[in-house]
């Protein structure tokens, strides 16, 4: 029996082509006109051009769109503009999401440091510990800014483990990673 390959790319259809190269060719344009005003009259001649060639037959429209592709390629900017979080961004990656789990493995000092925060804001009581003088300012600033969050997030926590608990059974350590 023969093994069945997925292509990584599906073929495009003649319209999906079309529009990619117009997208593709409107972002080269932008690269190379910075002055708005200059590249908006840039982009209407282009539209004007893709709408000339609307109707035409299906053999031609191809034609048309692999001239048009050379030409495009001919004609790129030496460095076409990128939205800085897209792939091949400057800040792409840059800011890395950190899990909800990790919350779980901070130590109970690192928690009391909201200690003030959630006692004035009513919703969970957190152990007596004294405030730590030097803090990691990005879980200090992070524990004032959403006390709540933290609050609710320990109070589900427990109720998880206890639903789990009443479901699955008291989980063992060695069964733990």
């Amino acid at each position: 029996m023969k093994a069945v390959t997925i292509p990584f790319e599906l073929p495009l259809t003649h319209k999906q082509r079309v529009l990619k190269l117009y997208k593709e060719i409107l972002r080269n344009l932008e690269s190379w006109y910075y002055y708005r005003p200059v590249f908006r009259y840039q982009a209407t001649i282009m539209r004007a051009k893709f709408d000339q060639n609307k109707s035409v037959a299906q053999e031609k429209a191809a034609q048309l769109v692999c001239l048009a592709e050379q030409e495009l390629h001919k004609k790129s900017h030496y460095e076409i503009k990128q939205f800085p979080h897209t792939i091949r961004g400057i800040a792409y990656m840059r800011d890395v999401h950190i899990p909800d789990w990790v919350l779980d493995y901070w130590h109970p000092l690192e928690k009391a440091q909201n200690e003030q925060i959630c006692k004035k804001a009513k919703c969970c009581e957190l152990p007596n510990f004294t405030l730590l003088s030097a803090a990691v300012p990005p879980i200090k600033s992070l524990m004032k800014r959403f006390p709540e969050y933290f609050c609710k997030r320990e109070k589900r926590k427990e109720e998880y483990i206890k639903m789990w608990e009443k479901k699955y059974g008291p989980s063992s350590p060695e069964k733990c990673h």
